[in-house]
């Protein structure tokens, strides 16, 4: 498959894994640049559309430098959507750096890559995602939009394994969003469903990237 010669790269930079099943792990991200669903509720909407292009060499120095200071041993590729770029090259490279890598994606697009742990977070209206992640989701993230029901849950908790946990989300970390995830998770309970769970931004509330 044809490389890419750039990737567009939105930002660079060390902090903490603030959502999910990695929550509070030192890491670097990636953020890429672009998205190919462009949701109202997206709270990285920067991304859509500004950014850098980068060589995968150039993306390589500048994460080798502030790994020097940060030295984690995880990379994630985030966006806008990381996937919606050909970034087969970038991960290759990064591996061969000994890094582990985290994708996080709404699971549209699937690319066949060496990474170590896939984030998916299906959207709405649909929740599409690519049949591949039933086996490689390590987690699957659930933004809590007003629109969000149990109907929703049953339908993705029948699709994944019982292993891989349902991550409610607030959207934003709001108290309306989290009012509608603790509902949510009740009537998940009542309907004998395991493994759904609440989550939350804790970078946001700390105020960093």
């Amino acid at each position: 498959m044809h490389q890419p010669l750039t990737l567009k790269i939105n930002e660079i930079f060390p902090s903490i894994q603030g959502e999910g099943l990695r929550l509070g792990e030192p890491t670097l991200f990636i953020r890429l640049s672009e998205c190919n669903l462009k949701c109202d509720f997206c709270d990285t909407k920067y991304a859509w559309k500004t950014g850098q292009e980068m060589t995968v060499e150039s993306i390589l120095k500048k994460i080798q430098k502030i790994h020097t200071a940060f030295p984690t041993e995880w990379v994630c590729l985030t966006g806008g959507e990381p996937l919606f770029q050909n970034i087969g090259r970038l991960v290759e490279r990064l591996k061969a750096e000994n890094f582990k890598i985290q994708v996080e994606t709404n699971a549209t697009i699937f690319r066949q890559l060496s990474v170590d742990w896939y984030t998916i977070s299906p959207k709405p209206p649909d929740y599409f995602y690519q049949p591949e992640y039933v086996k490689k989701a390590k987690e699957v993230k659930i933004v809590v939009t007003k629109g969000l029901d149990l109907g929703i849950l049953e339908k993705l908790r029948q699709d994944f394994p019982e292993k891989i946990p349902l991550l409610l989300q607030p959207r934003s970390n709001s108290k309306s969003s989290g009012k509608h995830a603790l509902e949510l998770i009740k009537q998940a309970l009542s309907k004998g469903m395991n493994n759904v769970r609440l989550t939350a931004q804790i970078h946001k509330f700390f105020g960093w990237r």
